[in-house]
């Protein structure tokens, strides 16, 4: 399947979840085997273009993508979690939200980068989401990896809402989307 296929096997949801949202919903593109596995086979071959050591995916779609990419990319995958569900030391960032804060996390041991890297390697990360709006997750998740030490190599999105302008908000790297609506 092209990407204008896989377009077409996303759901447009009016007023969800309030009054003038049209909620672009991903369950109809998941649940159509051949899809998906366009939408993963498309995600994979922009990611490998960055050369990743590691997919990162945040909570909680990004884990339905970055796991399959990261497989097929034989990577290893990182979680970016919300707060308290990392058993082990954290680095931790606070984004805004359109109604107050959040908080994401990453294990400390996740990523190995700077002055703590074995032969000063540090890992190169490829954040892969399903969406990006206003870009807060993004840019949070990008501080995480600053933390660590280890390069951000890109971002990869399935879709993206381009009138928000999340990727003005994102580190100087690339950033590529499948679908923009």
């Amino acid at each position: 399947m092209d990407i204008k296929e896989i377009q077409t096997l996303i759901r447009d949801i009016p007023d969800f979840p309030k009054p003038g949202i049209l909620f672009r919903d991903i369950t109809t593109l998941l649940k159509h085997p051949e899809g998906f596995r366009s939408t993963i086979d498309l995600l994979a071959q922009r990611c490998s273009e960055l050369s990743p050591d590691y997919i990162l995916g945040m909570e909680s779609r990004g884990f339905i993508f970055g796991t399959a990419v990261a497989y097929q990319l034989n990577c290893g995958f990182i979680p970016v979690r919300k707060p308290k569900k990392l058993p082990a030391p954290v680095y931790q960032v606070s984004y805004d939200l359109e109604y107050g804060q959040d908080q994401l996390e990453m294990h400390q041991d996740a990523l190995q980068g700077g002055d703590n890297a074995p032969h000063r390697c540090r890992d190169r990360v490829v954040v892969v989401d399903d969406l990006i709006a206003t870009g807060g997750t993004a840019q949070a998740t990008a501080k995480l990896v600053e933390q660590a030490g280890a390069v951000l190599a890109g971002f990869v999105f399935v879709i993206e809402l381009e009138a928000l302008e999340g990727r003005k908000h994102l580190p100087n790297v690339p950033i590529s989307s499948l679908i923009q609506y």
